[in-house]
């Protein structure tokens, strides 16, 4: 799977927001909020393939977490990110 291209991460006050600049008018019905782990992982993942395992490999590498664990996360922000549109297989 893939980031859709295109995509913006912005960081805003204290979120980041993720924004589509194609479009005409900005749809603040559809803003992401993503807390730091995201973030990291959005920016370490944007613009290459990815699998749901080596998400879980950054993610026991930066944060000392149990392979469990950080698949439990990864299923969890995939489908957030699968449910808004912002990744494509």
């Amino acid at each position: 799977m893939r980031i859709k291209d295109k995509l913006i991460l912005r960081h805003v006050g204290n979120d980041y927001i993720i924004i589509e600049p194609e479009r005409d008018t900005v749809d603040m019905t559809k803003v992401f909020s993503l807390n730091e782990s995201a973030v990291w992982l959005w920016e370490e993942l944007n613009g290459i393939d990815f699998t749901e395992e080596y998400m879980a490999e950054l993610l026991m590498k930066k944060y000392d977490v149990s392979k469990e664990r950080a698949l439990e996360d990864v299923y969890k922000l995939i489908t957030i990110f699968k449910d808004q549109g912002l990744i494509c297989k």
